[in-house]
């Protein structure tokens, strides 16, 4: 059982980077970020990633509120991974979108925009936890598609 308890945290919160002392949220996206600019994800292999991470999230953050007797504890830092990913879902593998991406994230996570705040306070449980950075990704995601149509017309 303890075994079980310790892999649910090691999972939500990625390799225990949700311990981080400073912004645990902003060094999970980062690692996210980090993953997606070193790996080699073909836009398949990447929504492959996503469609079983945010179950994956959904569990394990539901898990761990409940190991943690807290709502949406800062340690969970799989949705911001999950987030990142779907935050550059489609786009070039550029410096140029991935550094605007991370910002757009956190700024969209943090300041919690129309309809984000509204999730994150009535959707409770995992599926709340991870729902809210999702929705934020979205946001950064058409946000970066909108600019690149406009800029490069595609």
């Amino acid at each position: 059982m303890r075994l079980l308890r310790n892999g649910i945290i090691f999972i939500a919160t990625v390799g225990y980077i949700g311990y981080f002392p400073v912004a645990p949220g902003t060094a999970g996206s980062l690692i996210g970020f980090l993953i997606f600019w070193i790996a080699d994800l073909t836009p398949l292999t990447l929504s492959v990633i996503i469609l079983l991470l945010f179950p994956l999230g959904v569990y394990v953050s539901d898990k761990t509120e409940k190991i943690f007797e807290k709502s949406d504890p800062p340690e969970i830092v799989l949705d911001e991974v999950v987030g990142t990913f779907i935050s550059v879902f489609l786009l070039p593998k550029k410096i140029e979108y991935i550094i605007p991406a991370f910002f757009l994230f956190r700024f969209f996570d943090i300041v919690k925009p129309y309809p984000i705040r509204k999730i994150d306070e009535t959707v409770k449980g995992g599926f709340g936890v991870m729902l809210d950075d999702v929705v934020a990704a979205v946001y950064t995601n058409l946000t970066l598609h909108s600019v690149r149509f406009f800029y490069e017309g595609r």
